[in-house]
């Protein structure tokens, strides 16, 4: 049995709070030195439910300041805290961000309202959100990071690169992108520590944030997976498969459900009460996804409808986080082929069968082990116990891991255990670059692991370590301080 501690981790929250602080000080700066590209921050028109009410903020300067730096989709969520889902493309943005804002202003930051007024204190919340969240997401990052690379120092540097990772702006604005890294990496943390049920919780969560969440299902439906074949090829065991193959269909509802009640809800909004010549188009489809239409129809989401030159520029602000991504799965790909082409089944050169490997950090069902390794895992759990208390004693935080060290494995960013996170790095970064506004993919592949853990082995690489180093420091910079300035102001930046 081996034990995972995480030393860094008062280290990795000072630099998250640091972060934090230096990016709203850019926002601050950038405010008062230049002048706003849109000034319609500030306009706020009363909700449609509540005509007849007015809603006067009072004459406060701090509170004109938070209102004029709720810019771009920021207006979106601080208007859906404040009055719901209005219009039908308010519904592109899932209810969680809002959620957690109209609880904030509602309950700490009430007494706030008399003295700068609702919409600032919606704002105010929004920060206060989306800024502690990601204090919480930079913990999680490193604790994921240790248990995946084994390497307390890779895991130190590929954190203090998400601290400062080129989309941070999103991170400290309203913006779902820290709710959705908290929920979507706490969700592979405790996926990967083998508490299942709480992973399926926390990535059904992160679906609330943003769709993508959604796509976190893809690790359960690999893990099953490779559970199914050991259950089937190795054990020999029909029933057992079966109860393997639902056990993990079930969760992947569970992650998808909650996007999919907030399309219904939609749907019954927006749909129901309505004449066939009214309705809109979507509510007449066979499967009425709202999410889908609203983003082609107000945004040009689609398949490659993006590719024209006049996006020439957008493709180049977009190219450094895709040649990062990109970079990144081949080298895995050239470093590991076998453990690539077979889907991990081949856990290396060797050709060892890798099925027990995958997700051994975390505990499988207790059927699917075998009575010989139910009775050894009982009686080491008296000794692993009382480890555990010691060091609790100790004040360690330790994560046992049920899986004994494999020298002939490769470690780090290159072992098996990342291909997972290489698959969705993968359809991530093809989604971005077909699919979506290119621009986004800047802060759409901001919260996936891969690419912090290969920028920190690249860090590493023998002698070119510090030219790697420079770099890639040099890109966060330049993109923290271009985006702080032009997202602030109101000016196009991802």
């Amino acid at each position: 049995m081996k034990t995972l501690q995480f030393p860094h981790q008062i280290q990795v929250l000072k630099s998250a709070a640091i972060s934090r602080f230096f990016l709203l000080s850019l926002i601050v700066i950038w405010r008062a030195l230049l002048s706003p590209y849109d000034t319609s921050a500030s306009l706020n028109p009363d909700c449609l439910a509540d005509r007849r009410h007015t809603q006067q903020s009072p004459n406060s300067s701090i509170g004109s300041k938070i209102e004029n730096g709720i810019v771009w989709d920021s207006v979106y969520f601080v208007r859906i805290a404040q009055c719901g889902y209005e219009y039908e493309q308010t519904y592109a943005f899932l209810p969680l961000l809002p959620a957690c804002i109209r609880l904030i202003s509602r309950t700490v930051l009430a007494p706030f309202v008399g003295v700068i007024g609702n919409r600032a204190v919606l704002g105010l919340a929004g920060y206060v959100v989306c800024n502690f969240a990601f204090l919480l997401a930079a913990v999680y990052f490193y604790r994921l990071s240790v248990m995946i690379l084994k390497d307390t120092d890779a895991a130190l540097r590929a954190t203090f690169l998400f601290c400062f990772n080129p989309a941070s702006i999103f991170y400290s604005s309203i913006y779902s992108e820290s709710l959705y890294a908290l929920f979507s990496v706490g969700g592979l943390y405790y996926f990967m520590s083998g508490a299942f049920n709480i992973s399926v919780l926390w990535f059904a969560i992160s679906g609330c944030a943003r769709s993508n969440g959604v796509l976190n299902a893809g690790y359960f439906c690999f893990q099953t997976m490779h559970w199914a074949y050991d259950a089937l090829f190795v054990k020999k065991r029909v029933l057992l498969t079966m109860r393997i193959l639902v056990c993990g269909a079930l969760r992947c509802i569970c992650i998808f459900a909650p996007f999919l009640a907030f399309q219904v809800y939609a749907y019954r909004n927006i749909c129901l009460g309505h004449s066939p010549e009214e309705a809109r188009p979507w509510c007449k489809a066979r499967v009425p996804l709202p999410y889908n239409f609203i983003q082609s129809h107000y945004w040009g989401v689609g398949f490659l409808r993006y590719f024209q030159f006049k996006q020439l520029p957008n493709f180049l602000l977009a190219s450094p986080i895709l040649t990062l991504a990109i970079c990144s799965i081949i080298h895995y790909v050239k470093s590991q082929p076998k453990v690539v082409y077979s889907l991990g089944f081949k856990a290396s050169d060797e050709g060892k069968d890798s099925a027990p490997v995958f997700f051994s950090s975390g505990r499988a069902p207790e059927s699917i082990s075998t009575d010989m390794s139910e009775k050894v895992s009982s009686k080491m759990q008296g000794n692993q116990n009382l480890r555990q208390r010691k060091q609790i004693n100790k004040g360690e935080n330790p994560v046992v891991l049920p899986v004994d060290d494999q020298s002939s494995m490769k470690s780090g960013y290159l072992s098996p255990s990342v291909l997972p996170f290489i698959f969705h790095l993968g359809f991530m970064s093809a989604t971005a670059f077909f699919v979506m506004h290119v621009q986004v993919s800047t802060r759409f592949l901001s919260a996936s692991p891969s690419l912090y853990w290969f920028a920190s082995y690249l860090m590493v690489w023998p002698g070119m370590g510090k030219k790697w180093g420079y770099l890639i420091w040099a890109y966060c910079a330049a993109y923290i301080l271009l985006g702080s300035l032009l997202f602030s102001n109101f000016y196009p930046f991802t």
